[in-house]
């Protein structure tokens, strides 16, 4: 038995979650206290702050800027909320049929009857009916959505609500100001994780209540959870990513490219829109991805270990594994975060990048002290993992090796990325110096740089799958995944730094600060893209594991003894499976370059229109720039989405199940490779062009400065990356793991009525 007993993980579970909760309170209380109120941002000691402004502003009264910033971010903030609002009633009626078509297609499994069943691995015992595991799958399902959502919405109000406090904090200086950042990214980071891991157990204990010893049925309803939660992210994801690439692509065309006005010139119609898409793609968006991964990579755990040993013995603490990983992830990123945030002050632009690569490694190096105390605590020395059929006997020593091993390739993998997206290192460099001959060049060098960036983080994710399968069948598969995502809350904290760092450059623009400040935000931003570049990296790496993880759950389930590629049924799965990942990144493209047009058209009309625009006298219509991207973003995020969503339920009931695991494979195998490229391509143009720009180098010089032939070729550059950095790459990663997750599900339908056009014909 394990050492940890089974009332001490039920302490345990809540007790780290809650605070995590705590944590992230204090430090929005923290964040809260820069005011945005002018009486108390002065430089007195007034509003509890008593830091005086180190330089006062050039020309610019105190009491003006802080009033234009609270402005702007209201604008901001409210663009944001109601975007999400529109976006939510659309999504909202998507779950409620769906969560309909989740009880139809399992309860007719056993033809609604609610009569006990021989159990699907041990036909020795009875199981809770068929009925009642539909039941309470469309349950798990709703409230993975739901959850979903409410990560995605909190973490936008959070960053708009620090934006405009990170500018004005970046007039005392770039450390000041990287911390507010910072800690309104840990804010969202700590409550997603917490959040996730809280709903997720309380759901197990409720379900309990049910299923008692069932502990199969148990699991397998338990799934639904992961499905919600990754449903809702694909529509985050992309509706988020077509309304932010739209605003953006249209607003650097016209206003860069055409009228060589600077970036986020609050004379620019569509720069409103533009700040407020950082907002609902990078961080609704990436929010509700992680908690999809997240909630995937512990149910495919728990579906595995439900019929291993834990699940057949009963034991609580080991079945419980994966969600003790997360606990101590929750602290082990507690304690990195302070380092960030208390222990080291950051006083140069050059510290900021440093610093978010130490979050990385310590965090990294602590969680696998972490996860080797929990692996002896927590798991008996010796036990037994279901091996498709067969039980293979694992150590818990074993087991901690693959969790580690996937915390470590998803280091590995972030390396990688940052390698390739920031401006500190030659591969951006050169796509900057390519910029010299024209845009042409600049594309070529940017594609290269994406597809040679794939090759490292392919080898990192190919290692873990065979180190950890070797280890613990495909239970070690599903740990590592985990594993990856175990230091969740200082990924996001990272990631949502970006947008927020972003938001704040935006701001100090528009309310016409001086250039010195607008230096800092950039540097702050231009780090910030780096880490986005590498969440972007975690969340394919483990949408690579958890889809596998899950894949093998779903063969399992649906009782395909072996997945043959020779067999002509399972290879058209395979080619067509190996297509979807271009299909869907064709119409997430094809949706931003539409709503694109229509927005370079509106912003050329304004400038034409409009009386004293481009003198600053008359003001631009923003409102029109909002409305283009939310309709854009909301009609178009339907066909993407209802392609992932129909592929597995159209391929499993047509053709079955031996055919629905071609099309995983497939998937799994062509999506990893373009989202990776894709990912990397948009952060390197983007990167190259913020080099170019700040002209910290004296090569970077050479190249001239804001409006030379050079920089406009990188902005072309930057503008095509745009939809593959932030619609395309980071929405198949979901597209791999929604279909796996989705296949699982529906796995005892498919089993029992799946495969019609093969019966038949």
């Amino acid at each position: 038995m394990a050492i940890l007993s089974e009332l001490a993980t039920e302490v345990v579970i809540p007790v780290a979650a809650a605070i995590g909760i705590a944590f992230a309170v204090v430090q929005w209380v923290l964040v809260s206290r820069v005011k945005l109120s002018p009486a108390a941002a002065g430089g007195g000691k007034n509003g509890g702050y008593g830091d005086y402004l180190i330089e006062e502003e050039e020309g610019l009264n105190d009491h003006n800027v802080v009033v234009k910033c609270a402005e702007i971010q209201n604008a901001i903030s409210e663009g944001a909320t109601s975007f999400l609002f529109t976006e939510y009633q659309y999504v909202g009626v998507f779950m409620s049929i769906f969560a309909v078509v989740i009880f139809l297609f399992l309860g007719s499994v056993e033809g609604f009857s609610t009569k006990s069943q021989p159990c699907t691995y041990s036909k020795d015992k009875y199981c809770k009916p068929a009925l009642f595991n539909a039941l309470f799958s469309t349950v798990a399902f709703l409230l993975g959505a739901i959850t979903s959502l409410v990560s995605g919405f909190l973490g936008m109000k959070i960053a708009t609500y620090a934006n405009a406090r990170t500018t004005l904090e970046a007039r005392k200086g770039v450390g000041k100001a990287f911390i507010t950042a910072f800690r309104s990214g840990a804010v969202m980071g700590f409550l997603l994780a917490s959040s996730g891991l809280v709903v997720l157990y309380i759901a197990i204990n409720v379900f309990k209540l049910y299923y008692v010893d069932d502990w199969e049925g148990l699991f397998e309803s338990i799934t639904g959870y992961g499905l919600g939660g990754s449903s809702m992210a694909l529509f985050g994801r992309v509706g988020g990513g077509i309304y932010t690439k739209a605003a953006d692509v249209g607003a650097d065309l016209v206003g860069k490219v055409e009228r060589n006005i600077p970036e986020d010139d609050p004379r620019n119609p569509a720069v409103i829109a533009d700040n407020v898409g950082d907002n609902v793609g990078d961080i609704a968006g990436m929010g509700s991805d992680l908690f999809g991964s997240y909630a995937e990579s512990s149910c495919a755990a728990l579906v595995v270990a439900s019929i291993s040993s834990f699940g057949i013995n009963h034991d609580f603490t080991a079945m419980c594994f994966p969600l003790l990983v997360s606990s101590v992830g929750i602290i082990v990123c507690l304690i990195t975060t302070l380092f960030a945030t208390d222990f080291f002050e950051i006083k140069a632009v050059k510290e900021i990048e440093p610093a978010l690569k130490k979050q990385l490694i310590i965090s990294t190096a602590l969680m696998t002290v972490g996860i080797a105390i929990i692996s002896w605590l927590a798991l008996p020395a010796k036990f037994t993992i279901f091996n498709f059929g067969a039980q293979k006997e694992v150590t818990n020593w074993g087991l901690f090796f693959c969790v580690a091993i996937g915390l470590w390739a998803g280091l590995i993998i972030g390396f990688v990325t940052e390698y390739y997206t920031s401006n500190a290192y030659s591969p951006v460099q050169d796509v900057a110096d390519s910029c010299r001959t024209g845009a042409a060049t600049n594309v070529i060098f940017g594609l290269a740089l994406g597809y040679k960036s794939v090759i490292i983080p392919i080898f990192a994710i190919a290692v873990s799958i065979y180190v950890s399968f070797s280890i613990a069948a495909m239970y070690g598969i599903a740990v590592a995944a985990l594993g990856m995502l175990s230091t969740i809350a200082t990924g996001l904290a990272i990631d949502a730094y970006g947008p927020i760092s972003d938001n704040a450059g935006g701001i100090a623009e528009m309310a016409g600060m001086s250039h010195r400040i607008r230096e800092r935000t950039d540097a702050l931003d231009a780090a910030g893209n780096t880490t986005a570049a590498i969440g972007k990296g975690f969340a394919i790496g483990s949408a690579a594991l958890v889809s596998l993880a899950l894949f093998g759950a779903f063969v399992s389930r649906a009782g395909v003894k072996v997945v043959d590629v020779l067999s002509p049924k399972v290879f058209i799965g395979l080619i067509v499976g190996a297509m979807l990942p271009y299909w869907f990144s064709a119409m997430t493209m094809k949706s931003v370059g539409s709503a694109a047009l229509k927005m370079v058209e509106e912003v050329r009309r304004q400038f034409n229109t409009i009386p004293g625009l481009m003198e600053g006298t008359g003001k631009p219509d923003y409102a029109t720039c909002v409305k283009i991207s939310t309709d854009a973003s909301i009609k178009e995020m339907i066909p993407p989405g209802a392609l992932v969503m129909l592929t597995p339920l159209i391929v499993g009931t047509l053709f079955g199940v031996e055919t629905l695991s071609g099309v995983l494979a497939g998937a799994l195998v062509s999506g990893v490779q373009i989202a990776i490229s894709a990912s990397n391509t948009g952060g390197a143009w983007d990167n190259a062009k913020k080099y170019i720009e700040a002209g910290a180098s004296e090569h970077a010089r050479s190249l001239g400065p804001k409006g030379s032939d050079c920089h406009k070729a990188a902005v072309i550059g930057d503008t095509i990356g745009d939809p593959l950095k932030d619609t395309s790459g980071p929405s198949l990663n979901i597209l791999i793991k929604l279909m796996a997750v989705e296949s699982l599900v529906f796995a005892p339908f498919f089993a029992t009525h799946g495969g019609l056009l093969f019966k038949y014909f």
